[in-house]
């Protein structure tokens, strides 16, 4: 399960971290809010590819890190 999302100068995210529990959680907000950002950041922990125009303007580097816990 993913229980946190950490993410830093990716596209217009300065610095974000994001704890999830567990059941159900919902990202919710207006259009141009940033949800497809998350999930694009999401998508590159998980190993799609990074582009540079990924990166926030001004920054040299961006850094997304996902937190996956197992149950026992």
């Amino acid at each position: 399960m993913l229980s946190t999302l950490r993410i830093r100068d990716f596209a217009i995210i300065d610095e974000l971290e994001v704890n999830l529990s567990a059941g159900l959680n919902i990202l919710t907000g207006e259009t141009g809010a940033g949800k497809s950002i998350i999930i694009d950041a999401l998508s590159l922990a998980l190993g799609s590819r990074a582009s540079a125009d990924m990166i926030r303007s001004r920054a040299k580097e961006a850094e997304v890190e996902a937190l996956f816990t197992g149950y026992t």
